[in-house]
């Protein structure tokens, strides 16, 4: 996966970029506030929070649970691209998932962990939660899920998870964004490598090929925004459940955005190009249907 990272066959990885990681901002007059939180401590889960300058405090504000992506290998919240990718979700309280990686971890964990991050996330749906800003701030009504890559796979489990967990009445889920998602590649070596024990079954891995999980009817959101790629080798995947879903027993809404003559998470290394702001222009008109 050069020049992120290499993959050995003895399990152990090489990433060859630093990650630079974004600073904190607890200056309560900034646009965007930012402050890490622990999830688990026995795990490390953590997450970062991101809250906008509040000008009405008894208003709350609709919520973005953020997965972010890096072949379930490398990222966290912490990292500047998808530190400033979130601040730029302006009105909207943020949670952004750090959970364990691969391979030092196993596959399920990315999996496991992010789903353990959201149920901490909606413990707060009564104002009890450990956490003030998602206490005062948050509304449980209007969340969303989203995530890009890796981070987009993880949070169709997710959504598929709640759909069936029995969640609060008072806990909905309006829609989740899937950004260049990886839903597994013909011959598909990361699988392979991050799960040598059933190397050859990734497609009947209801998180690669979500079309085998019975769980996908009851899914718990109801509008689903897939963002592709012209150039992404892994557009075809991501094709395949955007038409898929559009046909499943699923009852929802699906919308597609994509974007020509560009590759894989291009908007991160060019975040201010006429196409990335497209994407967040995109995202943020979704999202606005929280408010």
């Amino acid at each position: 996966m050069s020049p992120f990272f290499i993959l050995y066959k003895d399990g152990s990885i090489n990433r060859l970029r630093p990650d630079v990681n974004a600073p904190l901002c607890d200056d309560p007059q900034a646009p965007v506030r930012s402050k890490d939180v622990v999830i688990q401590t026995e795990t490390g889960v953590s997450a970062r929070l991101f809250l906008p300058k509040i000008t009405d405090p008894n208003r709350k504000l609709p919520l973005v649970i953020y997965i972010h992506g890096g072949a379930f290998c490398i990222g966290s919240p912490r990292s500047i691209v998808f530190h400033s990718f979130i601040s730029t979700l302006a009105n909207f309280i943020a949670v952004s998932v750090d959970y364990r990686l691969a391979p030092e971890h196993p596959f399920s964990a990315t999996y496991e962990d992010s789903w353990a991050a959201f149920q901490w996330v909606i413990s707060h749906v009564n104002g009890k939660g450990s956490d003030s800003w998602l206490n005062d701030h948050a509304d449980f009504t209007k969340i969303f899920v989203g995530g890009e890559s890796a981070g987009g796979n993880i949070t169709n489990d997710v959504a598929v998870r709640a759909g069936v967990a029995n969640l609060d009445s008072s806990i909905k889920i309006i829609g989740i964004f899937l950004v260049h998602p990886y839903f597994g590649t013909e011959n598909d070596l990361l699988y392979k490598a991050l799960n040598p024990t059933i190397a050859d079954k990734y497609s009947e891995d209801p998180r690669i090929n979500p079309f085998i999980d019975p769980r996908l009817k009851s899914m718990a959101c109801k509008k689903v925004l897939f963002f592709v790629a012209e150039n992404d080798p892994l557009k075809k995947g991501a094709m395949d459940y955007y038409e898929g879903l559009k046909k499943s027993e699923w009852k929802g809404e699906v919308d597609i955005m994509e974007t020509k003559g560009e590759g894989h998470c291009f908007h991160f290394f060019n975040p201010m190009s006429e196409k990335a702001v497209a994407i967040v222009d995109k995202l943020v008109g979704f999202l606005k249907q929280g408010y």
